[in-house]
């Protein structure tokens, strides 16, 4: 990879290793390769680093390795001055503090020299295995010469491809810009613009996805100082200005030590002081710092039980910011992050944030993919149902992007759709009616929803129902909502343009566009317009199978209930000497009974004719109208009115009143009318009525 040189600022690094001095690298790999059975000093830091994490690794491997990158990269020299093979042992250096495996640290030395010398894959994998030769593969730039200005993007998608079969490779990536963003100050301004805003857009959203803690915070330090030179030096100055702040935390953190011995839990306790990134997002949200703002407390014990235990205590002993309280732990983030995060004030009001996480949870919290070391070492990998093996590094939201970039038609669209999905914060679960999960981005649709269950299937889809309630396409799901979606049996049947702007997904965004240009007629007059109200009328009948126990009096169905037979039914009088027959769970009973209107007793008699109304909710379709009238008729009822509600958000609401010879037949034909495509409800008029 192009390695530049200098710092944009003396970061200091707050936690690991110290780090090497890039010029005393470089002197120790001018000497060469060490003699036979002798690490070379170079590599030596390296291998230091790596036995921290894997005491027991071979590191024969990775001196093979560290001798043909030295061999290939000697006599090409970075824009500093420094030998080339600095880079490779810097980047081989960073994943190894972080924990990586033999393997990826041997593919981190090599990562460049495929791109950069004369070294082949074929002769990478010959002599090192066909993992390896994957990985370095992955990181591999494609040429400009070939691909021109689409080589950039054309890269990142081959590097997110490999990603999908092997996270590793993007592991070597996200080291390989932390350390030429490290080392970007010998550049020309815009283009360390050029690679900040990119680092921002792509490589710190997929640190972050990855759960790479420690590559993500330095990198967002590192590109909030080109891009925002001036807020970083305010930044800066006011971290200098508070250098005692840590005396407010110290003080709360050796009280949470005292109450934690006193509670019998073995924790350690520690001091985790924020980025610059961090102490400006703090600045802008809650104005004038105070001490305690420039960190937080870290408190790790061996347990997932002794977690809750610690938060009890803290909970107990100090006054707990229930506002702050969050539970990682059993819900852990999309990127593999667990964590207990709470905040309490001290004696002097003070307000400390703590993070409460176990040994295990730190190292995956910093290193993130990177300490689970090779996915597919395991013997017990387990076999999903849908035979796909399954692969804890690679979450919902990969898969996603993998699906859909395949149909990205260019590589400007790939490009600007990544960037868009990318800036996408967060992932919910939504369950499916019919068994299943779907993992979406935060702000997901049901339209986004239907694509990801169908894909292009989801072009017929007309509506859903959401926790069992009827709801609209556009409606934003939650996390654990139950959804269940329904499509049309006409495959002719597409989106509307509409869609697009309830789309939050890339895979939606794409399956809708490319539709709409292949049916632009559907644009000008869509699919889903309904028949214009219409509205028919027969004469109306009398009731008389209902009887009332008022002598004499003429009995009127409800209209706003439309009671039939074994409906449970009662009475009103009304002006003129009238009775008026509602069903008892009618709203206008209610009414009735609060004006203490005495209601008359109701029975029905022998006739079996009846009258009723009933509501039909739809999705707008051509010929929706027929077929509902289709149906009304092959169940031997009569319309005596119908109306047709103008559509509102693809909804279409019809409204009949029939006449059927047998009440007993009410029931098959509300199923009939729910069979129809497109109806997803059917059901007896019942609104509030005036007296």
């Amino acid at each position: 990879m192009s390695a530049e040189a200098t710092s944009p600022g003396a970061h200091g690094r707050r936690r690991g290793l110290p780090r090497i001095d890039l010029r005393r690298l470089g002197r120790a790999a001018l000497l060469g390769p060490a003699s036979r059975g002798r690490l070379s000093d170079a590599i030596g830091h390296v291998a230091d680093a790596h036995r921290a994490h894997h005491p027991d690794a071979d590191l024969s491997v990775l001196h093979q390795a560290y001798v043909l990158a030295e061999r290939s990269h000697r006599g090409q020299f970075r824009k500093s001055g420094e030998p080339y093979i600095t880079h490779p042992l810097a980047v081989t250096l960073i994943l190894a503090e972080l924990g990586a495996e033999t393997t990826t640290l041997t593919a981190s030395l090599l990562h460049d020299t495929v791109e950069d010398t004369d070294v082949t894959l074929d002769q990478v994998r010959a002599e090192f295995g066909d993992e390896v030769c994957y990985l370095v593969d992955g990181v591999t730039k494609l040429e400009k010469v070939d691909y021109g200005a689409a080589a950039e993007p054309e890269t990142f998608r081959k590097m997110l491809v490999a990603t999908g079969n092997d996270v590793r490779v993007m592991s070597i990536k996200l080291a390989d810009r932390l350390h030429n963003m490290r080392t970007l100050g010998v550049m020309r301004p815009e283009k360390q613009a050029r690679i900040a805003k990119v680092t921002r857009d792509v490589l710190i959203p997929l640190a972050e996805r990855l759960g790479v803690q420690a590559l993500k915070t330095e990198l967002e330090d590192l590109v909030f100082a080109i891009l925002h030179p001036e807020e970083y030096a305010r930044t800066r100055e006011l971290i200098a200005d508070n250098a005692t702040a840590g005396d407010a935390l110290a003080a709360i953190c050796e009280d949470v030590r005292h109450v934690l011995r006193e509670a019998d839990i073995t924790a350690e306790v520690l001091v985790r002081p924020r980025h610059f990134v961090s102490v400006h997002r703090s600045r802008l949200k809650r104005g004038e710092l105070r001490g305690t703002d420039f960190g937080r407390l870290l408190v790790l014990v061996g347990e997932d039980a002794d977690c809750y235990a610690v938060l009890g205590e803290l909970h107990t002993c100090f006054t707990p910011v229930i506002s702050e309280f969050k539970d990682f732990i059993a819900a852990p983030k999309f990127n593999l992050y667990q964590s207990l995060h709470t905040a309490v004030a001290g004696p002097d009001g003070a307000v400390a944030e703590v993070l409460i996480r176990t040994h295990q949870m730190h190292s995956v919290a910093e290193a993130g993919v990177v300490a689970l070391g090779n996915p597919y070492a395991s013997v017990d990998v387990a076999e999903p149902q849908d035979g796909e093996r399954e692969d804890p590094t690679r979450p919902g939201w990969l898969s996603r992007l993998l699906e859909w970039q395949q149909a990205a038609p260019d590589p400007d669209t790939f490009w600007t759709t990544l960037r868009a999905d990318l800036a996408q914060d967060g992932e919910i679960t939504v369950f499916r009616a019919e068994g299943g999960m779907l993992g979406l981005p935060a702000g997901a649709s049901c339209v986004d929803a239907a694509y990801a269950q169908y894909g292009e299937a989801a072009h017929s889809c007309l509506g859903a129902r959401v926790n069992g309630r009827l709801a609209t396409l556009s409606t934003v799901l939650r996390d654990g909502d139950t959804v269940q979606l329904l499509l049309s049996h006409d495959a002719t049947s597409g989106p509307s343009p509409e869609w697009l702007d309830h789309a939050r997904t890339p895979a939606a965004r794409i399956a809708i566009t490319g539709w709409l240009a292949a049916h632009p007629e559907s644009v000008k007059a869509p699919a889903a317009t309904p028949r214009a109200p219409a509205a028919l009328t027969a004469d109306r009948r009398g009731a008389s199978n209902a009887v009332v126990d008022l002598p004499g009096a003429t009995v009127r169905l409800a209209g706003c209930c439309t009671p039939v037979p074994p409906d449970a039914v009662v009475g009103f009088a009304v002006r003129g000497g009238a009775v008026t027959v509602h069903r008892v769970e009618c709203p206008a009973v209610a009414r009735m009974k609060a004006l203490d209107r005495a209601p008359v007793g109701v029975s029905w008699g022998d006739a079996a004719e009846c009258r009723v109304t009933l509501y039909a909710e739809s999705f707008g379709r051509p010929g929706l109208l027929a077929d509902l009238t289709e149906a009304i008729a092959t169940a031997d009822a009569a319309i005596v009115s119908a109306t047709v509600e103008p559509p509102s958000e693809q909804r279409v609401r019809h409204t009949y009143t029939l006449q059927l010879p047998d009440a007993a037949g009410l029931p098959g034909l509300m199923r009939a009318m729910r069979d129809v495509p497109g109806v997803y409800d059917v059901s007896r008029a019942q609104q509030p009525a005036t007296a």
